[in-house]
């Protein structure tokens, strides 16, 4: 009974904190690498969008880890849900 109180406590300590810590909702968070995308972007990628340089060039390799997860994930779920051939 003891560690379930103490665990609870723990717990309810990191919600609070998370809680305070939490940015407000709509508001920006600016960085220096903000700037810098929107500035060199179109020099860096020749592309026209600031969103595709970002998603494909600036982040090439999450975004391709990404879509394997995701193949990897459609193709389990169609192997576990074929129907089986009835002999």
């Amino acid at each position: 009974m003891k560690a379930k109180a103490i665990i609870f406590v723990v717990f309810t300590a990191f919600i609070i904190y998370a809680a305070i810590k939490v940015h407000p909702f709509g508001e920006l968070q600016e960085s220096k690498m903000d700037d810098y995308i929107i500035t060199h972007a179109q020099n860096e990628t020749a592309a026209n969008n600031v969103v595709t340089s970002v998603v494909f060039d600036y982040r090439g390799y999450d975004t391709l880890g990404e879509a394997t997860v995701l193949f990897a994930a459609i193709g389990g779920a169609l192997i576990t849900l074929r129907k089986e051939e009835e002999k």
